[in-house]
């Protein structure tokens, strides 16, 4: 997080892409996994931001703040950061479901969103959450954009990051 104002705050991704957070009264806010107040958020914190995106402002719903003591271990270093005009990476690493198909299965939301995004961020931070879907064998497609690379994010039925494209 780079700034923090009275109606949101700017941070910084791992990508060099700064966005904007705007929060409203009805945003929550977690530290780990508990409950907290704006207050937790403060200048050089790393949070997820759980919203509404527009170009490159987030309206809120929900920010969660890493916990004290928590990892902040990534794998930053294989996203490839979007660039304008640039060919998208085309690789696969781990496993792709066989019965997967872009634009298939039904979107999710609420918890099961969540931590299927949590997940997908942990291993691949960086990008954008646009969506979550569930696909026909039970497992999730994480939307990631705002990187060339990784676009899908799969993620397990215990939220364990099983593979990208």
């Amino acid at each position: 997080m780079d700034s923090v104002s009275k109606s949101g705050f700017t941070l910084t991704t791992s990508t060099g892409e700064e966005v904007t957070v705007d929060e409203t009264s009805s945003t929550k806010y977690e530290k780990g996994t508990t409950s907290t107040s704006k207050s937790a958020i403060t200048k050089g914190q790393h949070v997820l931001v759980l919203g509404t995106v527009s170009s490159t402002t987030i309206k809120s719903t929900q920010i969660i703040v890493q916990a004290t003591g928590g990892s902040t271990t990534s794998t930053a270093a294989s996203v490839v950061p979007f660039q304008k005009g640039a060919a998208t990476t085309s690789k696969q690493v781990g496993t792709i479901p066989a019965s997967y198909t872009e634009g298939s299965g039904t979107i999710v939301t609420g918890t099961t969103a969540k931590k299927a995004t949590e997940a997908a961020l942990a291993v691949y931070p960086g990008g954008i959450v646009d969506r979550v879907v569930k696909l026909s064998n039970g497992e999730y497609e994480v939307h990631n954009i705002g990187v060339n690379w990784p676009h899908h994010i799969f993620v397990n039925q215990d939220f364990k990051v099983i593979g990208a494209d």
